[in-house]
């Protein structure tokens, strides 16, 4: 029974492996960040929406890389950690969360946010999360669904090859 269920388990990890973009369907929405050159993009319908410039962690294990998925999103997200309440000029969240399920936080603790600070994007700054500025975040949250697959990779293709591979672009 156990052999069996080893065998099961790689079979189904080596699908999984040569055909990555099984896991959804074809144009499909995905969202592609690569910390090496600290950019997102945002496919849908399978063409490219939006590319920008974010903030990505100060170390490089701090932002998780994988296929994640979308599973919270809030306007003027309330910072816990230092009690601001969303909207206040403090709050280092900026005006949007998008947030995802890495290390099975649920989408509360990894996200996709705005920032307080501008001068922060393009660089190794944060403490996990990706940041973006407020503007660009406010467009990406109106065409965001929950369910969205966000692919977190550091790596030297470029961000349309890495969707290619996922089924988001042809």
């Amino acid at each position: 029974m156990v052999i069996k269920l080893k065998k099961l388990w790689l079979i189904l990890f080596i699908f999984a492996f040569l055909f990555p973009n099984s896991t959804f369907a074809q144009g499909s929405p995905l969202i592609v960040i690569n910390k090496k050159t600290n950019e997102l993009a945002f496919y849908n319908h399978g063409k490219l929406q939006m590319r920008e410039k974010v903030a990505t962690g100060k170390m490089n294990e701090l932002t998780p890389e994988g296929l994640f998925t979308v599973t919270v999103k809030a306007k003027n997200p309330f910072y816990r950690k230092k009690n601001i309440p969303g909207g206040h000029p403090n709050n280092p969240l900026g005006t949007r969360w998008i947030g995802f399920n890495a290390k099975n936080t649920g989408g509360r603790i990894y996200g996709v946010h705005g920032t307080n600070n501008p001068s922060s994007i393009g660089h190794y700054i944060s403490n996990g999360c990706i940041r973006m500025n407020n503007q660009a975040i406010e467009r990406l949250y109106e065409n965001v669904p929950i369910g969205t697959k966000i692919k977190v990779v550091t790596s030297t293709q470029s961000l349309d090859q890495i969707a290619r591979q996922y089924g988001a672009i042809r």
